[in-house]
């Protein structure tokens, strides 16, 4: 097979597999499976990797203008990075194809990865600058932290299920996410020793909020967090610290998180 029809039989591959959102995210054949040299598989690769990159960056475009504009967000920073961060390295294979779709999807052990809405919504309400220092509880596959280190901050960001723990250190570190610290631990305490932070973001709902965060908050600082009961409908909160012992509360309107869980619990 020549080199120009073998890679037009591969980019016809790619198409077909795309349509309907589902991509191509198999191996490719190795010189034996195709009767071709090495160099020509490595240039095949890279044609069809090309093609994926741009495949998923026009599902993630629609996903930003259909779910995160359309929805109300403005902030031109937040708009920015959940065109850039690659939701669908975040998700199970098994739901690979739903990865742009403005939905939470399961990742195991009772938990998710947020709707990008949320994730948009938080963020721009956090209301943070390159250089501050979040502390994020509920890590889940990485996504919200992913998110946020792309506005130049540190994050340090708590998941008490070990091996969702475990998971997402692995692939924040394969996506080359530096400034991102990821901790196995109980998250209603916080992490004292690298407070106070500029922002808290909880991705989790406990039934009232956790004092330990409140007062490793910086002055000045804010606090988004879903609270409510469990299995029902809870209401997402922007809170600002205005003095060491005072503190202005906003609702954000309702929402549905998986629950907050507490070693104890």
């Amino acid at each position: 097979m020549s080199k120009r029809l073998t890679v037009l039989v591969v980019l016809s591959l790619v198409i077909v597999l795309a349509g309907g959102a589902i991509f191509l995210r198999g191996r490719l054949p190795v010189a034996e499976d195709i009767g071709e040299v090495p160099q020509e598989t490595e240039e095949l690769q890279k044609v069809t990797a090309t093609v994926e990159t741009d495949l998923y960056a026009a599902a993630r475009d629609q996903m930003v203008e259909r779910g995160i504009i359309a929805y109300g967000i403005v902030s031109p920073e937040v708009i920015a990075v959940m065109r850039r961060v690659p939701r669908h390295q975040f998700v199970p294979d098994e739901y690979l194809h739903l990865a742009y779709e403005n939905n939470p999807l399961p990742i195991g052990y009772g938990q998710t990865i947020s709707q990008p809405y949320i994730v948009a919504l938080m963020t721009q309400e956090l209301d943070v600058e390159a250089g501050d220092k979040v502390l994020e509880i509920g890590t889940g596959s990485g996504y919200q932290a992913a998110v946020l280190a792309e506005l130049d901050i540190e994050v340090f960001t708590i998941e008490i299920v070990e091996p969702l723990a475990l998971e997402a250190e692995q692939r924040l570190e394969e996506l080359a996410y530096e400034s991102i610290h990821v901790r196995n631990a109980d998250g209603y305490f916080g992490w004292p020793e690298e407070a106070p932070f500029d922002a808290i973001i909880v991705t989790a709902a406990p039934d009232n909020i956790p004092q330990p965060l409140l007062q490793q908050l910086k002055i000045g600082g804010v606090l988004v967090i879903p609270v409510g009961p469990i299995g029902g409908v809870q209401e997402l909160w922007r809170v600002t610290r205005l003095s060491l012992d005072e503190f202005q509360s906003t609702s954000l309107g309702g929402v549905r998180f998986v629950p907050f869980t507490r070693t104890l619990d």
